[in-house]
């Protein structure tokens, strides 16, 4: 019988995933990646998921006031490997120190399309009906 390829993430994931998020937000806020671009721009960090082995950390990052999310997103990968050694201090008790891979956290776009779902007119007169029956 073959195992799924998926799985939910494990306790030791989602405790890692979150120390590397505090860490990324410390390391992001005192400015210590110098590039006009992250240093011009509120980043938000929503998310980061660790990979079953915890040697890939991929960020969902929010750049807060920007149009184009990809030109900051681009600029943090490029400096992907000088925030990996950044992480250091703060994830010391860590075997190995993970790769760091920042995306665009598209979460708060999909919660949007269902808000305006819910408030459709289709949605709204499906709802009256409901209440007219009891």
């Amino acid at each position: 019988m073959t195992r799924p390829t998926f799985s939910a993430p494990s306790q030791r994931m989602l405790r890692i995933g979150e120390q590397v998020r505090a860490a990324l937000t410390q390391v992001l806020q005192r400015g210590e990646v110098r590039d006009e671009i992250i240093e011009a721009t509120v980043i938000s960090i929503s998310e980061v998921r660790m990979s079953p082995d915890l040697k890939i950390a991929t960020a969902y990052v929010t750049p807060l006031g920007v149009s184009d999310h990809s030109i900051v997103i681009e600029a943090l990968n490029r400096h992907a490997r000088f925030i990996r050694g950044r992480l250091g201090p703060q994830l010391r008790q860590m075997k190995y120190m993970p790769e760091v891979r920042f995306r665009d956290d598209t979460s708060f776009d999909n919660y949007k399309k269902i808000d305006e779902l819910l408030r459709s007119p289709e949605v709204s007169r499906d709802l009256d009906g409901d209440n007219d029956e009891q």
